[in-house]
């Protein structure tokens, strides 16, 4: 219901879901980008990122970053509620990837309808 809500304020604000997003398409997306809102998460996703697919551990990722254990742990947490990260165990330690295909996806939600609107250049001359 609050979904439902929400989205219907989108559309009263001139904000239409793109295409055929749904409210729980927005609230998904929102909540993506809310998890990478700080800048310490968001250098976490971009040392991901360039990892590639590669699995850093988390205290690879403290020790590249400068990030306390502690603090380390609760950005992750909610990056990994974001859906946006991935977390496994081997052994003792606890292996971090970027989840790419949920980084696309708020990608093509902002770029979905790139340049809709623009207006047409007028020629003067």
């Amino acid at each position: 219901m609050d979904s439902e809500r929400s989205a219907q304020g989108h559309a009263a604000a001139g904000h239409a879901p793109v295409g055929a997003a749904s409210a729980e398409d927005w609230e998904g997306v929102a909540g993506g980008f809310a998890a990478i809102g700080a800048p310490v998460r968001l250098g976490i996703i971009r040392l991901l990122v360039r990892a590639g697919g590669d699995r850093l551990s988390v205290g690879e990722i403290g020790e590249r970053l400068a990030i306390a254990p502690s603090t380390l742990a609760h950005h992750l947490r909610a990056l990994s509620d974001g859906g946006l990260i991935e977390q496994t165990r081997e052994g003792r330690q606890t292996l971090t990837r970027a989840r790419f295909d949920r980084l696309q996806v708020l990608s093509d939600f902002l770029l979905a309808e790139c340049c809709v609107e623009r207006r047409p250049e007028i020629d003067h001359g």
